[in-house]
Parts: C-alpha cells; structure tokens; sequence
C-alpha cells in the first residue's frame, strides 16, 4: 500500500469514486427527466484503457478504496472486463462497484469472479407500482432478483440505499428497515440533496425525522465504524440479521472526515461532490501528459479540496453545475 495525501484540512484522501458511464436504464424522478438528457458521446468518455490509467495513478498517489459507478455501470459494454483489470493493480485494497441492481442478476457472478466483493444497490420501495413511479421503469422484480443474487453470491455486504421523500416512499420507511431483521443487508437511508430543479423543502426529510421512525421498530444500538461504512452512521436492532445506515449529507453533513475524490466518466476530477470545480484529466491524457504529471495534476486538486459543501445555502442549491448522473453516483 501508498501513503494516502492530504489536503490542506489533513484529511486523508484515499477513496475514489469512479465513473465510467453517464447511461442509465431508469429515469429516477430525482435524477433525470424522463425523456432523457443528453449523454456524452463517444469521443467524450473516458476509453476503458484511460479508465484504468487514472486508476493506477491514482493508487499510486495512496488511493486504495475505489468504487465503479454510473449512471448505471453495467449499461457499459464489457463493464466486467474493466472491473476485472482494475482489481489486478497493485495497492488496491478494495473495489467496490454502486448499481441500480437492474442487470444485477445476469452480472453477480461475473462480477464476483472480476473481484468485487461488495455491492450498493438503490432500493427506494418495495412496492412494485410505486417503483415504477419513482424510476419510470416498471423493473422492481428484476431488481430483487439482482438483490437476491448479490446475497446468493457471496457479496458482502449488500448495501441498500433508499433516497427518502416526504409524500412519496417516507410511508415506508419501518418497512425498508425491517428487511435488516430478516436479511444481512446495510439498509441506508439517504438525505434527499437538492440536483434537480423542485420544491426542494416539500420532500426534504431530515435524518433525526427517520431515525425517530426507526425507533418505534425497537431499540436501535450505534455499532463500530468499520471501514466500509463510508458517511453512514452505523446502526443496528437487537438480533437483527444486517444494519441501518443513516446518511446526512444536508442536516448533518460529514465534510470533516471526507476522504474522496470522484472521477466523472468524461474524465473530469472533482475533489467535492457539489463543487463546480473540476480537473480535466482527459485534456492532459490527450495530450500525452506523463503519469508523473497527470498524478501532479491531481495532487494539485487534493490540495485545494473545499472544506465543506454549501447545500444549507439556497442560492447555492440552484447553481449546482452537474446532475448526479453526470456526475457518478
């Protein structure tokens, strides 16, 4: 393993979050309209080989945690190939991929032999019509079958996240977290965070209203953090099979322990997931910059990483330069 850099708050940056698609099969409400946007098109996407470039660099650098991501990762050709290549670099300590569980089913066990070892799935209901009102796709079933093979496979752990909206899945909210009793998954409740243009404050749920509802199920114990745990804050009912993340990038954000950089699949770095400020990593590929100075380059940004987000800011919310799809889940 590589000594991790710093940035100028002394926080150690060793994760990335690794796009190699804007493409998606659904058309989540609070993601991207339903027509569609448009996507980068083929000269703009990083090819795989630039993909597992800025891997290798970035391990070099003390990287040691990286995540694939989307859009939805597995809507790209021979995503598993790429999956595959980057767990051979050496330094790697894990590679973890973010999907919306939709081609889960068909891909686990190729997955699993590629080297991931675990999975985060968006798992927003568990009734099949309101799926298909929040994704536009009538896919629920296909999506728990993936869950189902994820388990079967020997992914762990299986995390599901459920973004939380007031008037659209808040009522279910015991439920999701009753599957934590029966199953081993990480139920994760997220923050609904301002990317699209709406009534923001109207379905905004903060984490201290979810954790009260949690608590009419039982008695929730705080657990260790353990390495993977990321920006949840870890929980657990007495006897219950998995654990219940909550987390709060809004009411009770985790900026001062942030340890990621994100790379979009158009190959720009972000050291913030809300900062307009980006690194063109794909200008310097082509232009024939060396891994010395590409890993400068990002160095450089590490550097200057913001000391916190500005969601609390109104104004700030409405001049968010990407949507999450672009960006990387």
């Amino acid at each position: 393993m590589f000594a991790a850099p710093t940035d100028s708050f002394h926080r150690k940056i060793d994760y990335l979050r690794l796009s190699i698609t804007d493409r998606c099969n659904l058309r989540c409400v609070y993601c991207m309209p339903e027509e569609g946007v448009r996507k980068f098109g083929h000269p703009e996407a990083l090819s795989y080989e630039e993909i597992v470039r800025l891997a290798r660099i970035s391990i070099s650098l003390g990287i040691s945690k990286v995540r694939i991501t989307g859009g939805e990762p597995l809507a790209r050709k021979d995503a598993i190939g790429l999956c595959e290549s980057i767990a051979k670099i050496p330094g790697l300590g894990s590679l973890t991929l973010t999907t919306n569980g939709v081609l889960l089913e068909e891909f686990a066990e190729d997955l699993f032999a590629a080297g991931i070892r675990r999975v985060n799935i968006s798992l927003d209901t568990l009734k099949a019509e309101k799926f298909r009102q929040i994704t536009r796709r009538d896919l629920f079933s296909r999506v728990w079958a993936g869950i189902m093979a994820a388990l079967k496979v020997g992914f762990s752990p299986v995390k599901l996240n459920a973004v939380i909206m007031a008037g659209v899945n808040d009522d279910e909210i015991e439920e999701l977290a009753r599957l934590s009793f029966r199953y081993p998954f990480h139920v994760r409740f997220i923050e609904f965070m301002p990317f699209q243009q709406c009534d923001y404050e109207s379905v905004f749920v903060p984490a201290r209203e979810i954790l009260d509802r949690l608590g009419r199920l039982g008695r929730l114990e705080k657990t260790p953090e353990g390495d993977g745990d990321g920006p949840a804050r870890q929980y657990a009912f007495e006897g219950a099979a998995g654990r219940i993340g909550i987390i709060s990038p809004v009411s009770n954000h985790f900026c001062p322990g942030c340890n990621r950089l994100r790379l979009t699949a158009d190959g720009k770095l972000r050291t913030c997931l809300f900062s307009v400020d980006e690194t063109d990593l794909r200008l310097l590929l082509r232009r024939g910059a060396s891994d010395e100075e590409i890993g400068e380059r990002m160095l450089a940004a590490i550097s200057k990483k913001p000391e916190k987000h500005h969601l609390s800011n109104p104004v700030f919310r409405k001049c968010i330069s990407r949507p999450m799809f672009s960006i990387g889940g």
